[in-house]
């Protein structure tokens, strides 16, 4: 007996490559037509896996989250200490200033620019990813206060909100264009509130 046809396709290639649309041009100036076509479907399949626009945004929003909490816990495992990773992340987003291709900022970032509040489900999912990501850093923030790194009279979710404020400010202005002069000098502020 079989389920309906199989899949033609890798969805998650596909959400990927419309997560990628998504965050290059915005919710609104991301057209079915052109979701369909980076994702390689056909209009049925679309309908049939994802839904709606509204539905594979919310997916890719999920999907997004759930990669960079993935890569930045790695990423905290596989550091020396948490304020190694702490440095780490500010300096690798301080080289996206260097890229030749345009920055396209922070997807969760985006979108709050974007919908500014209008769509609760949407301001939920990008409440919750930033509160994923901030427990990342609250982490590492605690590692490093326990070995001695950070100073522990500081209050580890306090400062971990902070950081991640901080980070979504400066892709913001890179995406903007900012030089790197200047996004160093940041950086180098901002992280001297760990010293």
């Amino acid at each position: 007996m079989t389920l309906g046809r199989p899949l033609e396709f890798d969805p998650e290639i596909a959400l990927k490559s419309a997560m990628d649309l998504f965050w290059c041009e915005g919710y609104k100036s991301s057209s079915l037509q052109n979701l369909i076509s980076v994702m390689k479907l056909s209009k049925s399949s679309f309908y049939q896996t994802f839904k709606s626009k509204q539905a594979l945004f919310q997916l890719c929003l999920q999907y997004y989250r759930e990669v960079l909490v993935e890569q930045l816990s790695l990423e905290l495992i596989e550091s020396r200490s948490g304020k190694v990773f702490i440095r780490s992340v500010f300096e690798n987003i301080a080289n996206e200033t260097d890229k030749t291709t345009p920055p396209k900022g922070c997807l969760l970032m985006n979108t709050a620019n974007e919908f500014s509040q209008t769509d609760t489900e949407i301001a939920r999912l990008v409440s919750s990813s930033i509160q994923s990501i901030t427990s990342v850093f609250e982490l590492a923030v605690k590692q490093s206060q326990s070995n001695g790194e950070i100073p522990g009279v500081q209050n580890p979710g306090q400062l971990a909100s902070y950081l991640v404020n901080s980070i979504c400010g400066l892709r913001n202005m890179i995406k903007a264009g900012a030089e790197r002069t200047q996004v160093d000098q940041i950086v180098e502020l901002t992280l001297s509130i760990l010293d």
